[in-house]
């Protein structure tokens, strides 16, 4: 598929509907891990990334599945001219409230990194380096145990992603925090110079 949005048109799309720089962190993780995987699974690093940058453009908005998300999504890259294979696996990563069960490879993957992306920056921001240089896939499992720790993340939907996409837990965390480590400043993570 040829995109016909450039990196900063979606950029600025998100920006105009997300304010929030959390917000736009966690689209910066997503996009850069989606573009890992479609390195490793030799698939299209542009769409992918894109996905991974869009995912969530309506949660300022939405907030929550209850509120719409991520149908709302849907229906707002429709309305700006995105491809309907993008918009369902925008769809697809919130299968449990859109009914849109991630099929394809892309779809899986975005299904099962979107709530480890951020899985993996929580368990970064509490070591004493605030870094991804020095962390390993045995402090993220630690972590994971710990149901009092970013209880927010819903660590049966990574499992199942995994479990769609065929691949351990143990190696979507290490490939995770490979793909997040170029991009750790723009996350706030490490130690600026």
């Amino acid at each position: 598929m040829i995109m016909k949005f450039t990196r900063d048109e979606s950029i600025k799309f998100f920006k105009e509907h997300n304010k929030d720089e959390m917000y736009f962190r966690h689209a910066l993780a997503v996009e850069a891990a989606m573009k890992h995987f479609a390195v490793h699974y030799g698939e299209d690093e542009e769409l992918w990334s894109r996905v991974g940058l869009l995912h969530d453009i309506d949660w300022e908005t939405t907030q929550s599945v209850e509120a719409g998300h991520p149908l709302k999504g849907g229906e707002m890259l429709r309305e700006a001219g995105y491809d309907e294979e993008f918009i369902r696996a925008v769809l697809a990563h919130g299968w449990d409230f859109s009914g849109v069960a991630p099929i394809t490879r892309m779809e899986k993957t975005l299904f099962a990194i979107d709530e480890l992306t951020g899985f993996v920056t929580a368990v970064a921001l509490v070591r004493p380096s605030r870094s991804l240089r020095d962390l390993e896939v045995k402090s993220v499992k630690k972590k994971w145990k710990d149901k009092g720790f970013a209880r927010g993340v819903d660590r049966a939907v990574i499992e199942r992603g995994g479990e769609l996409m065929g691949e351990r837990l143990e190696w979507l965390i290490e490939n995770t925090i490979a793909a997040l480590l170029p991009i750790e400043g723009e996350l706030g993570l490490g130690n600026p110079a």
